[in-house]
């Protein structure tokens, strides 16, 4: 994907409807489409075609005066290349990668890793963690984590390394922010289209169906609205599905004491990873004066998977083994969510400075099914699963809600100085549950022991997470310009945050052995953080800067037991805040045609938070480490050759590793920490090398028509899986590449392309559930396997068409 240039960018189908008709209101929308209708940018300004104009600085300035390593995606790119999805999107900025787990935990889980800043295992993804990510995301000027479909977008700007002073708690290694396109004064506009596509391993088609109509209604308003509806068929069988009774307990032909494989009846459900979704937005622009202009947006996502997009590695619990796309998983997976988000955006000519209010609300909610039979049996398999056709199930609900308000103040005057100052403040509501069941467990007990009634539910865990958080910060960047070509900008953020958190635990199906405990927890956090930075402009048009800069993200609570059966040790109750230090050097420009940007940098990670589990009991539990650090420096080169080819290179070295032993809190039955890794493990998840390529050939048919090709590549080398190298989750992951091409037709009214995705259809596995953790069991009776390949989309050849009006 080219990154040189910002411009052209069942059960709810009644709900679904309904939504489309009131966001379309009275308006005729003949069709969907699939290509961006109009080349504006934020300001609308006539600049030179080859000047790309972002706004992280929080006022609109060409990406080449930025004093510090950004990539902008234009939203043209993003639709002429066909991307289908974020992974896509974010293969092709240097130094920035994701886990892909496919669309099933997309939506729920923010795996995306900058400059190496990780320490998580790869397979997390099924659930929301307690702790926030290492990477902050936007909407506009919302800070929400949306994997949102990627349609009538301006562009994506992606920041590497911390920016905590603008974009506060989670912005660790960097922030990514999604500019959607506003609605257009100057003409009445449109397109319609759609995509055709089949994915190798599915027996069935899929399909997209897109567009957007902008509508001004006078000089000073216009509406825009547009929509994007997804079928993508899915791949994977499951093929160890129990066959289940109304009450869904696996079916029993011979009899409650049957033992051995052949005591339930087995189904396969083929390209099961179905995934559905719906998109729409409509936004309303109004500019009443030449000194005020307002963009009210409201934005909707519906998705629903049927599965996962994954594979089991190695054989069943009888020696069968697995192939390509098959699952092995006793019960199907399937995850549902709605994301919605209201915004109003206001700014305020004042003359010296611009006044900018943005106020939002979001509500992103959803739930999901997982078969958690393999880790119990093989963590408990004497314990809980000595009996027959052992299922555990773990449906889960997640949801994040909040209330955003941010003011800003942007000097517009030219001088020696220029300042950004601004207040923030954050009202957020999260929600994490978790209800585990041994299906069947207690029926089977009661019938194995009449006369004894120890067992008294299925129900093995229920975990029940409620958080409230606000935030409040003042923040401020000021710029002396020194003389004409040295500048010096110096940034603070100072912030309060309350953090109060309610967790209820529950363990245990056996009378004599359950626990349960409500945890309340109250905790209050303040700091400052800062900003350096000094910027030389040399050459006509080259810029060398250098930054020293700070990151931070909030500590909380873990609510696990401390008394009774499943009691660990107090220091599990709570975890540290974590905080990086980034050092950074670089420089970027124009030479001889050519756009460049390189930068180096060290970050230092203090406190470095880690995603886990508590020895007793399994719980859901946040730990802090002591240090790591992480190091490289990212390249990117853009341009053209002659006059029909445009071309990008992205090159990024990561170096990231712990720089002090990790240790966990006291485990209560040995009275010692536990070593997780030692100084010098490397962090996972993380490539020491990637690089990303794209080039794109237009050739002038005569009359109107052009004919462009696109290629675009991606490589990123070996990754490890865990952070532990000696536990059984851990695994190496080889390095891997995937290229893709795409071929279109068009004229100024429409066009149509034929994409190839994963020409080579590699595996691009970048996260797993090893068989040796989650595999088959035959001694606890369990035959299946919750080991877990997460792979990248297969090669997918498809067919694209639009039409402007």
């Amino acid at each position: 994907m080219l990154y040189k240039t910002v411009g052209r960018s069942n059960r709810r189908m009644k709900r679904r409807a309904s939504l489309l008709a009131a966001l379309m209101g009275g308006t005729a929308l003949a069709g969907l489409a699939s290509q961006p209708v109009s080349a504006q940018d934020d300001e609308e300004t006539d600049e030179p075609i080859d000047q790309v104009i972002v706004t992280v600085t929080r006022r609109a300035t060409d990406i080449l005066d930025v004093p510090y390593n950004i990539t902008a995606v234009s939203g043209s790119d993003i639709a002429a290349s066909v991307t289908l999805d974020n992974a896509e999107l974010l293969r092709s900025v240097p130094g920035v990668g994701l886990i892909d787990q496919g669309p099933r935990n997309g939506a729920q889980f923010n795996s995306i890793r900058i400059r190496g800043l990780n320490v998580d295992s790869s397979a997390l993804g099924d659930f929301a963690v307690p702790s926030v990510a290492t990477v902050a995301t936007y909407i506009n000027e919302t800070p929400v984590y949306a994997n949102l479909a990627l349609i009538d977008l301006n562009r994506v700007e992606v920041l590497r390394g911390p920016q905590g002073t603008l974009y506060g708690s989670g912005a660790l290694g960097g922030t990514v922010k999604y500019h959607l396109n506003r609605p257009d004064f100057r003409e009445f506009e449109g397109f319609v289209g759609g995509d055709l596509s089949h994915v190798k391993g599915s027996d069935s088609v899929g399909y997209a169906v897109r567009g957007v109509l902008n509508i001004p209604m006078s000089d000073e308003f216009a509406i825009r609205a547009n929509v994007y509806w997804r079928d993508y068929p899915g791949i994977t069988d499951y093929v160890n599905l129990y066959v289940l009774d109304a009450n869904g307990v696996p079916v029993q032909p011979n009899g409650l004491f049957d033992r051995g494989f052949d005591s339930t009846e087995y189904r396969v459900l083929e390209d099961a990873d179905t995934f559905d979704s719906l998109y729409a937005r409509i936004s309303a622009r109004w500019e009443p004066a030449d000194w005020l202009e307002m963009n009210a947006t409201f934005l909707y996502q519906d998705d629903e998977t049927g599965g996962r997009r994954d594979q089991s590695q190695g054989a069943n619990g009888i020696g069968e083994p697995y192939d390509r796309y098959e699952n092995g998983a006793v019960i199907v997976e399937p995850s549902e969510r709605e994301f919605y988000l209201a915004s109003l955006e206001a700014e305020v000519d004042l003359g010296f400075a611009t006044l900018t209010s943005a106020t939002s609300y979001y509500d992103n909610d959803g739930s999901s099914e997982t078969d958690n039979t393999g880790f119990y049996a093989n963590s408990f398999a004497f314990f809980y699963y000595n009996y027959p056709r052992p299922i555990d199930t773990a449906e889960r609900t997640f949801f994040d809600r909040a209330f955003v308000q941010e003011l800003r103040l942007v000097s517009n005057t030219e001088g020696r100085f220029d300042y950004v100052a601004g207040l923030f403040f954050q009202d957020q509501e999260r929600s994490l549950t978790q209800i585990s069941d041994l299906i069947g467990f207690e029926a089977f007990a009661d019938a194995l022991f009449p006369p004894i009634d120890f067992v008294f539910t299925d129900n093995l865990f229920t975990f029940d997470r409620r958080e409230d958080f606000q935030d409040f910060a003042v923040f401020g960047e000021l710029t002396f310009h020194l003389t004409d070509n040295l500048h010096v900008t110096g940034g603070l953020r100072y912030f309060t945050n309350e953090f109060d958190v309610l967790t209820f635990v529950r363990v245990g199906v056996f009378n004599t052995f359950n626990g349960e405990q409500t945890t309340p927890f109250s905790n209050d956090d303040d700091d400052l953080l800062y900003k350096v930075n000094i910027a030389l402009d040399f050459g006509d048009d080259d810029l060398l800067f250098a930054t020293v800069s700070e990151g931070y993200r909030r500590g909380g609570n873990n609510g696990v037991p401390t008394i009774g059966r499943f009691a660990n040790d107090p220091g599990w109750v709570t975890y540290n805040s974590d905080s990086v230090t980034n050092f950074e050097v670089g420089v970027k420009g124009r030479m001889q045609g050519i756009r460049y940007d390189v930068s180096a940098f060290y970050i230092d990670w203090n406190d470095p938070q880690l995603n886990t589990s508590a020895p007793v009991g399994s719980f859901f539990a946040v730990i802090n480490g002591d240090e790591a650090r992480t190091m490289g420096f990212e390249a990117q080169f853009s341009g053209t050759i002659g006059e029909n080819i445009n071309y990008a290179f992205g090159y990024a070295f990561v170096d990231a590793e712990l720089t002090a032993d990790l240790f966990e809190p006291i485990n209560i039955n040995t009275g010692l920490p536990t070593l997780v890794a030692v100084d010098g493990a490397p962090l996972p998840g993380i490539p020491k090398h990637a690089l990303s390529v794209a080039v794109d050939h237009t050739l002038q048919l005569g009359n109107g028509f052009f004919f462009t090709t696109r290629v675009d590549g991606f490589y990123q080398s070996s990754t490890q899986n865990v952070l532990d190298e000696d536990v059984v989750q851990s695994t190496v992951f080889s390095g891997f590449s995937i290229w893709d091409l795409t071929g279109t037709v068009s004229t100024d009214r429409w066009s149509v392309s034929i994409f190839v995705k994963n020409i080579f259809n590699s595996e691009g596995t970048t996260g797993a559930f090893t068989e040796d953790a989650f595999g088959p069991n035959p001694v606890a009776e369990f035959f299946g396997s919750n080991s877990r390949q997460f792979i990248a989309l297969p090669r997918t050849i498809g067919l694209s068409a639009a039409l402007n009006f």
